[in-house]
């Protein structure tokens, strides 16, 4: 595991997908924007462009598993799509527990009283932007445990 280089993190939904980066030196999670299949390509197409722009190390995707931690039918299709993206870009993609992200971010833009419309073109990032910041604490805490032990 490489430990500089800036992340990507991916909330992948069917009909957006919440972008997010990490700063290289993996401390920080931001909010890219939102992914749709259009006239200027498909996800993944646009996924591969971001990945040339930016050059992330690593892609993280969200994974919904349900209450019991095992893989539903949307986190089927999160997988499926996860495996026609390592055929389309040449890097290390990783899943990441995401239950309850993106209504949990639903519920706290609600209490911010933002409109149903506003909310729509946010969800996604900010959803990506947290799966992302639960991996990038994640890994901080295993190279502290592993400096601990050295």
């Amino acid at each position: 595991m490489q430990d500089l280089g800036r992340i990507m993190a991916l909330d992948v939904g069917e009909v957006r997908t919440g972008v997010a980066f990490s700063d290289p030196l993996r401390v920080i999670a931001s909010p890219h924007g939102v992914l749709q299949a259009d006239g200027a390509g498909t996800v993944i197409e646009k996924i591969q462009r971001l990945v040339k722009e930016y050059e992330p190390v690593r892609i993280v995707a969200g994974i919904p598993l349900d209450r019991e931690g095992q893989p539903g039918p949307q986190a089927q299709k999160v997988m499926a799509f996860v495996e026609e993206l390592r055929k389309a870009v040449s890097i290390e993609i990783v899943m990441e527990d995401e239950r309850f992200t993106t209504a949990s971010e639903q519920r706290m833009l609600i209490s911010a009283d933002m409109r149903r419309s506003k909310r729509k073109q946010v969800v996604d990032k900010i959803a990506a932007t947290h799966i992302l910041q639960t991996h990038l604490e994640r890994e901080a805490s295993q190279r502290a445990r592993s400096a601990r032990t050295e």
